[in-house]
């Protein structure tokens, strides 16, 4: 199962306190304050990695926590400071601060971003000792540590995205380009969710059907529509056999544009697949009107090797 939408609370550790304490020994009864200082807390960092793809690692974590710094000591021995924590996300996870509703993408994997603070540890008593207060009782309590409640939201990074309406034949087309193995089945909405596959380098995303209304939330709704967001190219698959083709291209094409204008900016072949399904004349009659779209236009059937590898090379050309 595909998850690409999280809420998890970050917390950074929390400083050790400081001690009170007073050197005692054989040789010294009553001396000086050596009460030790806490160790700061760990920083928790969000990291990009590209080897990840999904949130699932945090599925079942609803908090996460840095490492509390160690308590000071006795003769002035300072208490360690917490490990920081970093944890991994996929390259194109949106971090949003569900308090502030300030958030910022994770576009790479060298940068190492401060999500927690970690609290500041206590000074022991030996630090608050003056010439006119030898002995101090008293110390500082370390810190707490910043805590955040963030949703992490993942929009793949995606070279190429075939959209259409369900059974378009999205997913068989992305299993003979790429190595992926999506589940295909000759009814609507086997892609529940978005199929990854690579060719030549490219990476390729299968997103589930969209349904007029999809950018309102129907059927499976706007959660995958983001997925596209990212890619340079779109390849709109159309059922050739469909009783309609035009009308098919200009509802997902209407749930584009609800969804975001922009997505109509990017470049789009039409793919129509199936055609052996079809006679030449309604073939051509396809080629004719789809034309009109000012798009790349294609025929394809996965029974024509041929096709698929002009399919193919028109992809590497575009992207």
């Amino acid at each position: 199962m595909l998850i690409d939408e999280v809420i998890i609370t970050v917390k950074g550790g929390n400083g050790g306190n400081g001690a009170i304490s007073f050197k005692r020994n054989a040789q010294t009864a009553k001396g000086g304050p050596d009460g030790g200082n806490g160790g700061n807390g760990g920083n928790l960092y969000v990291q990009g990695e590209n080897d990840v793809d999904t949130l699932t690692s945090f599925r079942y974590k609803k908090e996460i926590k840095a490492q509390d710094g160690v308590n000071g000591g006795r003769y002035n021995l300072y208490g360690k400071n917490g490990q920081d924590l970093v944890i991994n996300v996929p390259l194109g996870t949106v971090i949003t601060n569900l308090e502030t509703k300030e958030g910022f993408e994770v576009t790479n994997e060298t940068d190492k971003i401060l999500i927690a603070k970690g609290g500041k540890g206590g000074r022991g008593n030996n630090e608050f000792k003056t010439s006119t207060a030898q002995a101090p009782k008293y110390r500082e309590l370390g810190q707490s540590g910043e805590v955040k409640k963030i949703k992490l939201e993942l929009k793949m990074i995606a070279d190429i995205g075939f959209i259409g309406l369900p059974n378009a034949g999205k997913s068989s087309l992305l299993a003979v380009l790429t190595n992926a193995h999506p589940k295909i089945a000759d009814y609507p909405f086997t892609t529940l969710e978005p199929n990854l596959g690579v060719m030549e380098g490219l990476v390729i995303a299968d997103i589930p059907g969209l349904i007029e209304g999809a950018s309102a939330g129907k059927g499976l709704g706007d959660k995958f529509l983001k997925h596209i967001e990212r890619t340079k190219l779109l390849v709109h698959c159309i059922d050739s056999s469909s009783q309609n083709p035009s009308q098919d291209y200009k509802t997902v094409r209407k749930e584009l544009e609800d969804y975001s204008s922009k997505l109509l900016e990017k470049e789009e072949v039409i793919a129509l697949t199936k055609s052996d399904l079809i006679d030449e004349k309604k073939k051509k009659d396809l080629m004719r009107i789809f034309k009109k779209f000012r798009k790349e236009v294609i025929l394809i059937s996965l029974y024509n090797d041929e096709s698929v590898d002009d399919l193919k090379k028109l992809l590497l050309k575009l992207s």
